[in-house]
Order: C-alpha cells, then structure tokens, then sequence
C-alpha cells in the first residue's frame, strides 16, 4: 500500500511553469508505476502522463506533449511533474495515481492509490 501527497499546484500566468510533486509513503514506492491526471472543472478526470518504475520510460497525453515532464525518484519516494509553458486549457485539479501492474495504463480504473490533488489554475 502506498500514500500520494501532491504539492506545488497555485496560480501562475499564461507562459509561465509549476512543479508538481508527489510525494509516496512507504518502502515499496519503487514498484510502482506512477502517472498524473488532471480534472477540470465540469469534466471528466483525464490522464496527462506515466511513468515506469524504473523512470525508464515515459508517456504523454498529445494536449501536453513537449510541455510537460514526468519523472520520479525513487531514492526520495517522489515523481515530478515539470509543466512549462502553461495554458489556460491545463486549470483543472492534478492528482498523482498509483498502480500495482508493471504494464502501461492511461485509465483511470487502473490505478489503485490516488493523492487529495492539487489545484492548477493558469490565468490569460
């Protein structure tokens, strides 16, 4: 079992970067495979990028490609979501998920741990 705990999110201009944390408890935080998802206002919850245990390997929604960056320690328990050049299209609730399986998933019924989330809003 694992615990998420998100920090980093705030209010930030259009153009302009965060980075979000996710911060595990537990000593098997390695063993698992980690993504971020996002959930704007009125829509559903949708993923935004995974990220193997090994760091290895990552995956991104398109909408953020080439803007945004997952990545994970797993000395410090953490994974990283490095997101630049903001648009007012990525204000929504990040929230860091947890999964078991070692396989690639981008659903949300996939992921057994999920963090309390944390609110983005990018102003134009």
């Amino acid at each position: 079992q694992v615990q998420l705990v998100e920090s980093g999110g705030g209010l930030v201009q259009a153009g302009g970067s965060l980075r979000l944390s996710c911060a595990g408890s537990g000593s098997t935080f390695s063993s698992y495979y980690m993504a971020w998802f996002r959930q704007a206002p009125g829509k559903e919850r949708e993923f935004v990028a995974a990220i193997t245990r090994s760091g290895s390997s990552t995956y991104y929604v398109d909408s953020v490609k080439g803007r945004i960056t997952i990545s994970r320690d797993n000395a410090e328990k953490t994974v990283y979501l490095q997101m630049d050049s903001l648009k007012p299209e990525d204000t929504a609730v990040y929230y860091c998920a947890a999964r078991s399986s070692s396989l690639y998933s981008r659903e949300r019924y996939a992921y057994d741990y999920w963090g309390q989330g944390t609110q983005v809003t990018v102003a134009s």
